[in-house]
């Protein structure tokens, strides 16, 4: 089991499975990745509003990446263990034109500067902002060929903006290529759920994550397992889906949530379906990467026996 570590440049904004690997590691690495903002390094503090609407926009969601994961093959489960994440002082937040969830409502243009310092940031008082860093885009290559924007999630992951991926908690994906060839960046000091003026803190991160790879595991999407500190007491399952329509959505989260009781718990599916119904959390992740919705379906660890779902 080896450390590495992974300067942010150069880094890439689409997701490519052609892209050529800047490391190659083997499971069990821990791997600690330097990330710049989302904005691709563009955004400086004190950056005023109009050198903002000038910046590239095709740098956004600037990754650093890819990792190979030697061995990883498709048909795999990719583990990724959030070890730590650490902001750098400072992040913004704006408002676009045409965009966020009330892109109606707020049509003026808007920058946000953040001061960030320890846990919280008082930039917006009388407000008091806890921060939990974790990184907004985590993901591999997609199954298919081609060179894809990063902005849609997926079932590889990708820009999920799912608050609860920071420090301890562990991410799931399935392995679609070859060496899974695994990106990640766009870090969030802090973020409410559904990031509905379009951001949360944008801000460069270093996360340090380790790879544990499970062969011959099935998973349709993305699921996450989170640390009992973040959930405030036993941590959570959560089930993580993505697509064009809400309701379908939540649908399919909880479709899956559904199908891991029955797979790991052994209940029948008309018992995980009302367990789920009594003991289940939906939450809207993300409702701003229009055309495509996130939605995490979880149940708290509190409330079923403990499980290694892919058991090492």
């Amino acid at each position: 089991m080896s450390e590495h570590r992974l300067q942010a440049e150069p880094t890439h904004s689409v997701w490519d499975r052609e892209l050529s690997p800047r490391l190659s590691i083997e499971s069990g690495d821990t791997v600690r990745f330097e990330c710049v903002d989302a904005s691709g390094g563009q955004v400086r503090p004190g950056m005023t509003l109009e050198s903002f609407l000038k910046i590239d926009t095709t740098r956004i969601h600037a990754l650093t990446g890819p990792v190979r994961i030697d061995g990883a093959e498709p048909g795999d489960v990719l583990e990724v263990r959030v070890c730590e994440t650490r902001h750098q002082g400072w992040g913004w937040s704006s408002v676009l034109r045409n965009l966020g969830f009330l892109k109606d409502r707020f049509v003026e243009p808007y920058l946000f500067h953040w001061d960030l310092r320890g846990d919280e940031s008082l930039s917006l008082a009388p407000a008091r902002v806890s921060l939990r860093p974790f990184l907004g885009v985590m993901g591999v290559a997609r199954a298919e060929t081609g060179s894809f924007r990063t902005r849609p999630p997926g079932s590889f992951g990708g820009n999920l903006d799912v608050r609860e991926l920071c420090a301890g908690s562990r991410l799931f994906l399935p392995v679609l290529v070859p060496g899974a060839l695994f990106s990640c960046g766009d870090g969030h000091a802090a973020q409410g759920d559904g990031e509905v003026c379009i951001n949360g803190i944008e801000a460069p991160l270093e996360a340090t994550l380790e790879f544990h790879l499970h062969r011959g595991q099935r998973l349709s999407g993305p699921f996450v397992e989170t640390s009992a500190a973040d959930a405030g007491s036993a941590g959570e399952w959560v089930v993580v889906e993505s697509g064009t329509e809400m309701t379908a959505v939540a649908r399919a989260a909880t479709s899956r949530m559904i199908d891991l009781l029955v797979s790991r718990w052994g209940f029948s599916e008309v018992h995980a379906y009302v367990l789920c119904s009594v003991a289940m959390k939906l939450r809207l992740s993300q409702v701003v990467n229009e055309p495509m919705y996130t939605v995490s379906a979880a149940i708290s660890k509190a409330v079923l026996p403990e499980r290694a779902i892919f058991p090492a």
